[in-house]
């Protein structure tokens, strides 16, 4: 149960915003086997002078931060296959590969709750060890 938050620093149609979700969803679902209902996604739009990308701080572009919260337990291949996948789909999108940051936090099962209980003592449908 990844957990996504995409950051874009210029705005984007409701159409496309849903297409960048989709993408780095499709995206995990591909490289991490989540199933596809495993869905906790979201988007935030900043105005350009809010989130600097290099030396011209308020131009508006195509810089992309995705942060991922998961569970431990996926290979090193496992983790370069979703940066592959997921800066292939944003570039189909008009997002430049070199325009996408990715940051991906994992913590254990012990630090996610869901319905008062901790992860720990949920069965999860699907495994992590991919």
């Amino acid at each position: 149960m990844p957990s996504v938050l995409i950051e874009v620093r210029r705005g984007y149609s409701p159409a496309e915003e849903v297409a960048l979700i989709d993408a780095v969803h499709a995206s995990l679902v591909s490289a991490f086997k989540i199933p596809v209902e495993d869905r906790f996604s979201r988007l935030v739009s900043y105005a350009p002078h809010r989130m600097v990308d290099g030396p011209e701080p308020g131009v508006a572009d195509a810089y992309t931060r995705v942060t991922i919260d998961c569970f431990p337990g996926r290979s090193l291949e496992a983790k370069r296959a979703l940066y592959r996948e997921i800066v292939e789909r944003l570039e189909l999108l008009g997002i430049p590969r070199a325009k996408v940051s990715i940051l991906l936090h994992e913590s254990g099962f012990e630090n996610w709750g869901s319905g008062g209980i901790p992860a720990a003592d949920v069965d999860l449908g699907f495994t992590v060890e991919v």
